[in-house]
């Protein structure tokens, strides 16, 4: 009993130095991508949505790579799940809803 009491604070030594640039990876993402957008953002959102409409009417979805289309459906999938979970926590029932 005595040999893993003098191990764990060496493990959990261990342990920080492990997560600890993980962390900071973590942190620094979160920073940036987590934030609600701010009015600063609201022309650049304009922009990009723009940007979208006119491609889709000028025809470059055709020439979209099948790497980044797979990518856009799965984030397209991901958003559609994260709606149903959010109705499903709204509702506070998995099947309709309590009238």
């Amino acid at each position: 009993m005595s040999q893993l009491a003098q191990k764990v604070p060496v493990l959990a030594g261990r342990l920080l130095a492990e997560a600890k640039p993980r962390l900071n990876t973590f942190l620094k993402y979160a920073k940036v991508e987590l934030t609600p957008p701010t009015p600063a953002d609201i022309p650049q959102i304009r922009a990009g949505i723009g940007r979208l409409l006119s491609g889709a009417k000028n025809g470059n979805w055709k020439n979209v790579t099948v790497r980044d289309g797979f990518v856009n459906s799965l984030i397209a999938i991901e958003i559609w799940c994260w709606f149903y979970v959010g109705e499903c926590i709204g509702k506070r029932h998995i099947v309709g809803y309590d009238v």
